[in-house]
């Protein structure tokens, strides 16, 4: 398969994962289980940019075979931190969206990673900035969760 199918596939994973969040009531656990200051609007926009950013990755992968590659960290920083490392110090509590971490995600994300080193457009620096970039794609919209009940940006 090509990088580009497999950045096609990883999209099409994420869409399954926010399906199962959504369905298993992942703000709840989110509150419950990681302190996440989380409403369902937030859900919802932060995963439809998700979407959009899963949408142009796949679109840019012939050309900026990176894209890709963020995308890929960021699922995979996304299962193991978000997922599975909770669902273990929970001992065995479900973590909504875990089933589609461990049977997409984690697939998908090797995957592209794979083909990417296979095309020889991994080096080091290429790998360290691209789990940069998933990992600061990961945290934005929770530091900002956490930062929007501070008095400084508060617009009321």
């Amino acid at each position: 398969m090509t990088l580009q199918t497999l950045a096609w596939l990883s999209m099409a994973a994420y869409a399954a994962h926010v399906m199962e969040e959504f369905t298993f009531d992942w703000r709840n656990w989110a509150r419950a289980v990681i302190k996440l200051p989380v409403e369902w609007s937030d859900f919802y926009v932060t995963n439809a940019v998700v979407i959009a950013l899963g949408i142009a990755q796949a679109e840019l992968a012939p050309t900026l075979p990176f894209a890709p590659l963020v995308f890929a960290s960021l699922m995979m920083i996304n299962a193991v931190f978000f997922h599975i490392v909770p669902f273990v110090r929970m001992r065995g509590r479900f973590s909504p969206g875990l089933i589609t971490a461990i049977v997409l995600f984690i697939p998908a994300a090797l995957a592209v990673w794979l083909r990417a080193k296979s095309d020889g457009v991994v080096n080091l620096q290429t790998g360290m900035l691209a789990i940069g970039g998933g990992a600061v794609l990961m945290a934005y919209p929770i530091v900002m969760l956490n930062m929007k009940g501070k008095p400084y940006f508060k617009q009321a």
